[in-house]
């Protein structure tokens, strides 16, 4: 599946529109959404970590990801809200990471390294 062909059918399943909530308030919600997404994400291998010794199996890898399909919702819509194609991000990622990996910063903080 193509990020942006995602993009336009998650739409389907946003519960804001333009008619009866303002835009910045679907978008606030989906930015909201998007760390308590990634929380659960977090969560799920806190819980490996304590009660599996760290051991992640089959049925862990599942929720795991639901929870990861959640997060990707949740950036597209953000991204969409905020007239960026999904694509754009994906591909700006990838330049923005290449630029570091030939400087030798992929490594230490700082958004601009």
């Amino acid at each position: 599946m193509e990020f942006d062909d995602y993009q336009r059918r998650a739409k389907k399943y946003d519960q804001f529109d333009d008619t009866s909530n303002p835009k910045e308030v679907g978008l606030i919600e989906k930015v909201l959404g998007l760390p308590g997404e990634a929380g659960e994400v977090a969560d799920k291998f806190k819980k490996i970590l304590r009660d599996k010794d760290g051991k992640i199996g089959e049925s862990e890898k599942e929720e795991i990801k639901k929870e990861l399909g959640d997060v990707l919702w949740y950036l597209a819509a953000v991204s969409r809200d905020l007239g960026i194609p999904l694509s754009e991000v994906a591909e700006g990622n990838l330049e923005k990471l290449e630029s570091r990996y030939q400087r030798g910063k992929l490594g230490g903080s700082g958004d601009n390294r």
